[in-house]
């Protein structure tokens, strides 16, 4: 079944996730969708100093929204910001340092914010793909800890703010690479056999959707979406996955390519018309499981799911 998942998705990928595949898709798109102003608007984003993080940091920055990039290299970020700014010529643009494998900083840094700020929009971008299983200091699977936990604090901590404010949203940045992966919950931070960190990583990304489907029945108020921004060539991709992109480097979408339908999801009043709690590509919702993959989950996996990390998350909680 691994096999039959992997092909199908592999040939799935190379028709849709590619630059080609963007292109395709574009032609259908509203270029009126972004034609917004954002002023007023506060959005935080993880993971913002390069990639997919930083492209939808700069649009938004661009359309008078107030950006908080939330990364964990101060000296990256800041120089991160100084482009964002000068390509924007917006100024309210601000940096929070947070590594977000430490659950302790996440619910700190969620907890300072709210009694500081006003938020609006919550990009959940930041990622990790480590690919020899390693401990964070807490004792946790950096990989899980990153992706799935520090994914949960932040937003659960953060949805009592949203919940404030006029049209509040949270994306995920997830995969495609999660259609591969049937979410296995006896095994959260991959303790039992070989450790594969591209299977981790995918993991990871099946359990953000699940979250996203989860929240969604859970807070009416918010409009929570995920998606996958598709094959882009970033430096996460370069670092994670040089095999990968030395082989498809001349197919792979841009960053801004990769970027669009985040900023899609963040700002267009067409977006929040879509349901809330689906996975979507390219600025339309698609299915979240392969034909046949036998991927579901029951009920019962996902509350499972959602109890380990609610216990983890306390766990930590100052």
């Amino acid at each position: 079944m691994t096999f039959y998942r992997n092909t199908v998705w592999f040939m799935k990928g190379l028709q849709e996730y590619t630059k080609s595949g963007y292109e395709a898709a574009a032609k259908r798109f509203a270029p009126a969708d972004l034609d917004v102003s954002l002023s007023g608007r506060s959005f935080i984003i993880t993971g913002a100093n390069s990639g997919i993080g930083k492209c939808a940091a700069q649009e938004i920055a661009i359309r008078g929204g107030t950006v908080h990039m939330v990364c964990r290299d101060q000296g990256r970020a800041e120089a991160a910001k100084v482009e964002i700014v000068t390509k924007s010529k917006n100024e309210d643009v601000h940096v929070h340092i947070v590594d977000m494998s430490s659950a302790r900083q996440v619910w700190q840094f969620a907890q300072s914010f709210s009694q500081k700020h006003t938020v609006h929009v919550l990009i959940n971008n930041a990622g990790c793909m480590v690919n020899q299983r390693e401990l964070t200091e807490e004792g946790l699977e950096k990989n899980f800890a990153t992706n799935a936990l520090g994914t949960y604090i932040l937003t659960t901590a953060l949805i009592p703010a949203l919940k404030k404010v006029q049209d509040p949203r949270v994306i995920t940045v997830s995969s495609g690479g999660m259609l591969t992966q049937k979410l296995n919950v006896d095994d959260l931070q991959f303790e039992k056999g070989t450790f594969d960190g591209t299977m981790a990583y995918a993991q990871n990304k099946r359990q953000q959707v699940i979250l996203t489907e989860r929240w969604a029945s859970q807070h009416k108020e918010i409009h929570f979406s995920c998606m996958h921004p598709g094959w882009a060539d970033t430096p996460a991709v370069q670092s994670s996955m040089p095999s990968f992109h030395a082989k498809m480097q001349s197919r792979l979408r841009t960053e801004a390519m990769g970027a669009d339908t985040v900023v899609w999801l963040a700002v267009s009043p067409a977006a929040v018309k879509q349901p809330s709690g689906l996975f979507f590509q390219d600025r339309k919702a698609v299915a979240t499981h392969l034909p046949l993959a036998w991927t579901r989950s029951t009920p019962q996996e996902d509350d499972k799911l959602l109890a380990a990390l609610e216990e983890l998350a306390l766990k930590f909680k100052p």
